[in-house]
């Protein structure tokens, strides 16, 4: 497979909201090419986990 089969895989992954594995095809795309769109989607995915709203658990 190569990046960009691994990119499309993993956006396929975050849309049925499997993170794990959208990581993953995330991980091999930006192996075998360092310049993929992957790049930026494992960081937009990143954020999204590890967003954390203070806000919500301290009224």
């Amino acid at each position: 497979m190569t990046a960009n089969d691994y990119y499309l895989k993993g956006n396929e992954y975050r849309r049925q909201g499997n993170w794990q594995q959208a990581i993953n095809c995330y991980l091999e795309a930006i192996e075998l090419d360092p310049e993929s769109p992957a790049v930026q989607a494992k960081e937009m995915l990143d954020d999204i986990l590890n967003y954390y709203n203070k806000d919500l658990y301290n009224p």
